[in-house]
């Protein structure tokens, strides 16, 4: 099993993050991980995206020409990586900010209202934790409680309250996809 995913978007929605807390919560469950991370120079607002590679043998080239999954948040996300996913692979599209529809009939797309269910919960940051949750449900790579351990091992917070919340995103967003299916 090889399985390769894009997370693309604008710098300061939380596009690395979400790629390196996979990365993170998969190593933990003992696979091979490869995180590629890549942002404009101007990295807060700029453009964002990074490739996480997951096997359970080892992995070749950390670089995902034809994806799996892709998650976009923005239109230019969607317009670039489009093309690459493989046939029959996975977008997830962040429909409050994407206003485009894919042009492809070979994939299969989620279109999440990530910031709308983000404000639902009262934080408008758990929008990158909506899409990951997303994902999780339908990539069946790793579990939200994973994904959990992984983020509470990169982002170290002591608030609970702020954990509490990216739990709810999480959840909120494997359920969204889990509803529409």
């Amino acid at each position: 099993m090889l399985i390769k995913t894009v997370f693309s978007g604008f710098g300061g929605q939380g596009v690395l993050m979400m790629g390196y807390i996979l990365a993170v919560s998969a190593m933990r469950e003992g696979m091979q991980v490869t995180y590629l991370p890549a942002y404009g120079a101007e990295v807060r607002g700029g453009t964002a995206n990074c490739t996480v590679s997951i096997s359970d043998e080892d992995i070749a080239s950390p670089v995902a020409s034809s994806p799996d999954y892709v998650i976009a948040l923005n239109n230019p996300s969607l317009i670039r990586f489009e093309g690459q996913i493989k046939t029959k692979g996975t977008i997830f599209l962040n429909s409050d900010l994407i206003d485009i529809n894919p042009e492809r009939e070979d994939i299969e797309v989620f279109k999440i209202p990530a910031n709308t269910l983000a404000k639902n919960i009262g934080s408008e940051r758990a929008m990158n934790m909506i899409m990951l949750g997303a994902f999780a449900s339908k990539a069946k790579i790793t579990s939200i409680d994973s994904l959990m351990n992984g983020l509470t091992e990169v982002i170290k917070t002591k608030s609970k309250k702020q954990v509490e919340i990216n739990r709810k995103g999480l959840e909120m967003g494997a359920k969204y996809v889990l509803k529409g299916e």
